[in-house]
């Protein structure tokens, strides 16, 4: 008896219009077939088209952002060391909108508080020198107090993180990001504002966030044109020996 009852309402809405005319593939796409990317063996690792900028053995990808020389952090037991002295580097290359994944680790050792407590960070585009782009903060955030738009995981003086997921100092920490670059009209008027989702050891904590406009120390953040850029790797002074390892990128335009 249900399956009558089914059947006849299916003849009433026949009846009442045009659904009886469409046929299940009227809604199916042929193609184009997406493009194969293999995964990596190992969770973390590259994917077939992610483009490596460190994968344990030397800073080719990057330069200084000084001088644009070479990159002058040292590379130690698979991981690339901040070096203050030779200050922030930054990719070769530059990106617009991508995924981003990269590991860090603060000292085992570190002394400090606050915004002193292994202060690092990643400029997810870099708009000029010194600390001109848009900072995803690296931080101790294990029991380190300070204002919540400054901590770990966040977009730096913008968006603290929905949550804190970090592991103590001496552990290794993931960032897994997805950056949507901003766009501009022809006379660089703000098209469309940058926004970014970002995991922490697995766990979402900026979701799909819209920024106001690049980092600022002090003052609210104005966007400015610009183009695709590096992605910048920054020298703090209250930094210590802040470590990244197995760093890739995959391009979305």
């Amino acid at each position: 008896m249900v399956a009558l009852r089914i059947a006849a309402a299916l003849a009433l809405l026949c009846l009442a219009g045009p659904a009886c005319a469409q046929k299940p593939e009227d809604t199916e796409q042929a193609g184009p077939a997406p493009p194969v990317v293999t995964p990596a063996a190992q969770p973390g690792g590259p994917p077939s088209d992610a483009v490596v900028l460190f994968g344990g053995k030397e800073l080719g990808e990057w330069v200084s952002v000084k001088d644009k020389g070479p990159a002058g952090w040292a590379v130690e037991d698979g991981a690339m060391v901040v070096k203050l002295a030779a200050g922030n580097i930054e990719t070769r290359r530059t990106f617009g909108s991508y995924q981003l994944h990269l590991e860090w680790r603060e000292p085992a050792t570190i002394t400090g508080s606050g915004q002193l407590r292994g202060n690092s960070g990643v400029f997810l585009a870099s708009t000029g020198p010194g600390d001109a782009g848009y900072e995803l903060q690296i931080l101790d955030p294990k029991d380190n107090p300070t204002y919540v738009n400054g901590q770990a995981a966040s977009i730096y003086k913008q968006a603290p993180p929905l949550v804190n997921a970090g592991r103590p100092p001496g552990q290794w920490q993931v960032y897994d990001v997805v950056w949507t670059a901003p766009t501009f009209t022809p006379d660089g008027a703000l098209k469309t504002p940058a926004k970014v989702t970002v995991l922490h050891n697995g766990v979402l904590v900026q979701n799909d966030f819209v920024l106001a406009g690049p980092t600022r120390f002090i003052g609210k953040p104005v966007y400015a044109a610009h183009g695709p850029s590096p992605i910048k790797l920054q020298a703090h002074a209250g930094g210590g020996p802040v470590s990244f390892r197995n760093i890739w990128v995959r391009p979305l335009d």
